[in-house]
């Protein structure tokens, strides 16, 4: 498979009475075309600031992107100016992003169908007969029922199921090459989130679209993903194939993840303690205090990269890559 982004030592940081916090460190992964990537952590590890970040969506100030790079399709997204014409020729086009509140998403004051129209006709795909068209079989091919009512219908007529397919319709509409999923389903019961998410797959397999599944919830990804990218406190603390991060789980904070999803007859099995502070720090890992395996090392010498252990799979543990240690 050929990569379509590749993101390389991506820093997020944002500016604070209190001081200044790292969001996103030396965060570095890559999109292969096609595929569906799961990314995992718990809430306030830097996910949705990580894609957001690709995008420049983020607020600038109090954010910045201090350095690093996501090149798609050979150009440098972080290098263009955040109002660029070619940064925006890009969003909504060949990376939509799909977000958790739809009713902060969509414009409440305007009907489904302008809202939807109006991605196709700033993107020069449609004039706008045809793109009221498009929008009204678009809303058809999500599950909206009675599709050409339902297009001038405005947000708060739909339930949050259905504002939701709207927001998937929305992000297919010009057949992008990746859609970013940030917690899409995350404020829908369990049986509208299985129905989003059944969606979702079907589409992208459909249209061949690349997405990027962001999430808590490991069980969820793990239906769904090819690959897995496990953050923490703004890093990626391991990634690899689904059946590599299901089947031999190295890292302690994915295992406790792991024990935290629900399954019949078991008790949940929490991770004790908080996520840390992500203002300043010594560059150790961050897991540390919380963590059970905690060796020497971790107290010792400040976390890299991820290291490779075979095939696709990384990690970043000491426990796993210093076996000469000395706990």
């Amino acid at each position: 498979m050929e990569t379509l982004l590749k993101v390389n030592k991506m820093n997020t940081v944002f500016k604070t009475d209190r001081g200044v916090v790292q969001a996103v460190k030396d965060v570095s992964y890559e999109i292969f075309e096609s595929e569906i990537v799961g990314l995992v952590g718990e809430s306030g590890c830097g996910k949705s600031v990580s894609q957001m970040s690709i995008l420049q969506l983020i607020p600038m100030p109090p954010g910045k992107i201090e350095s690093g790079s996501a090149i798609f399709e050979g150009t440098d997204l972080l290098s263009l100016g955040k109002h660029s014409p070619e940064l925006n020729a890009i969003r909504g086009a060949k990376i939509s992003m799909v977000f958790q509140e739809p009713m902060t998403s969509l414009n409440p004051a305007i009907t489904v169908e302008r809202q939807m129209s109006e991605v196709l006709i700033v993107h020069g795909k449609a004039n706008p007969k045809e793109a009221r068209e498009r929008s009204i079989s678009m809303l058809e091919q999500v599950g909206i029922p009675d599709p050409a009512k339902r297009a001038d219908d405005y947000p708060h007529q739909l339930s949050g199921g259905m504002r939701q397919r709207v927001m998937v319709g929305m992000a297919m509409l010009c057949n992008p090459k990746m859609i970013i999923a940030d917690e899409a389903t995350t404020a829908l019961d369990a049986t509208i989130q299985a129905q989003l998410l059944e969606l979702m797959y079907e589409l992208v397999q459909r249209y061949r679209t690349a997405l990027v599944l962001v999430t808590h919830n490991l069980g969820v990804v793990a239906r769904y993903a090819h690959r897995i990218n496990v953050m923490y406190a703004g890093r990626i603390v391991e990634s690899g194939t689904t059946q590599e991060i299901w089947k031999e789980t190295l890292h302690p904070y994915t295992k406790g993840l792991l024990k935290c999803v629900p399954k019949l007859g078991e008790k949940l099995v929490p991770i004790e303690g908080k996520p840390p502070s992500l203002i300043g720090g010594a560059g150790l890992c961050p897991f540390r205090p919380r963590c059970r395996e905690k060796i020497a090392c971790c107290d010792q010498k400040p976390l890299g990269q991820p290291v490779s252990v075979g095939g696709s799979h990384s990690v970043a543990c000491f426990k796993v890559t210093e076996g000469d240690c000395v706990s």
